[in-house]
């Protein structure tokens, strides 16, 4: 079968086309036909190769995939052949104390595909019969592939770490990445009111399609000063911040006293440098979410199958141009996410 792996970390050319054997199910597993694969900013970071993580070479990446059953190993009787499924981004050992309390992404055997173990960048993999979901016939294989990991993030970030709450001012950074199209729209059905940041006017005028009430061209504005303008000098409730380095001094800053910092990345950098005043003088509460637990993954999964939140689709390119969709996404060339089909 054809797969895209890499067998060294660099640019988006270490991307290859290779075939690879085809992958046969065992007991409790399942053999998924992929139709789409979900492209992720974690995705560049496994390619990039990250400090302090070593990850085996080759490797296929990518966590985000849908498609159809093919066959199914001994012991599977919930999922049936010819099944249309989208995967759940993660695994984990199911027994553990962080597992059995509903905490999966503590467990010491936390895995996500494309990083820990090979991914979906392929024609067919083999997963546990337990990650897949069905989705609804009428859910297209490129907006289910685009859901799964940016939908868990998303809700584990506002709904439970951030607490998000009606009549609350949220502040989203980076809009135009693939968790920041879903975090606006969470943010809006939470009933809160939302500005968003981005780095163009037509990125600004994006955002504010998808509901934010405010954009700021972080490119040529004082986020900052317009927070406060906005807020009547009082900041906002909540920051939703997987910048990092770039962004973090500004997103304490923009916090009310008492406010709430969530952060699930670092695409600018690791090791910012923060004031630690702010965080104690003004009581902010600082928040590290990663990914979540079935639990999240199975809310925000009904705001997709409800159609009350949508995964915003940038492009969908063949499989064999991963390359240039890492391209189009370190560019900073696209407004949400972009798909990859086989």
């Amino acid at each position: 079968m054809k797969s895209i792996r890499f067998h060294q970390h660099g640019a988006p050319e270490v991307l290859k086309v290779e075939e690879v054997p085809d992958p046969s199910p065992r007991d409790g597993q399942v053999l998924l036909e992929i139709k789409a694969a979900g492209i992720n900013h974690l995705d560049i970071w496994v390619r990039r190769g990250m400090p302090g993580l070593s990850i085996p070479l080759p490797r296929i990446p990518g966590a985000d995939a849908a498609g159809v059953v093919r066959e199914i190993g001994p012991g599977v009787d919930a999922v049936k052949v010819g099944q249309r499924v989208l995967l759940n981004p993660h695994t984990s050992c199911g027994v553990c104390e962080f597992c059995t309390g509903g905490d999966m992404s503590m467990c010491l055997r936390y895995a996500i595909w494309g990083e820990h173990v090979d991914g979906t960048y392929a024609e067919r993999m083999v997963v546990p019969a337990t990650s897949v979901i069905p989705i609804p016939d009428t859910l297209p294989f490129d907006q289910a592939a685009a859901a799964p990991l940016v939908f868990l993030t998303s809700w584990r970030m506002l709904m439970v770490r951030g607490r998000v709450r009606a009549g609350e001012d949220v502040l989203i950074h980076a809009a135009g990445a693939g968790v920041g199209t879903i975090c606006v729209q969470l943010a809006k059905l939470a009933g809160a009111r939302v500005i968003a940041t981005a780095s163009t006017d037509e990125k600004c005028g994006k955002a504010k399609a998808l509901g934010a009430d405010f954009a700021v061209n972080h490119a040529r504005e004082d986020v900052v000063k317009r927070v406060r303008e906005i807020t009547g000098k009082r900041g906002v409730d909540v920051v939703v911040d997987y910048i990092g380095k770039e962004t973090w001094g500004k997103s304490l800053l923009c916090l009310r006293r008492g406010g709430r910092l969530v952060t699930c990345g670092a695409t600018s950098g690791y090791d910012p440098t923060e004031d630690l005043r702010h965080v104690f003088y003004r009581q902010i509460e600082i928040h590290g979410s990663t990914m979540g637990n079935n639990s999240d993954l199975s809310a925000s999964l009904r705001c997709l199958f409800q159609g009350k939140v949508r995964p915003l689709i940038d492009a969908v390119l063949p499989l064999k141009d991963a390359a240039e969709a890492h391209r189009r996404i370190e560019a900073r060339e696209t407004f949400g996410k972009v798909v990859l089909l086989t």
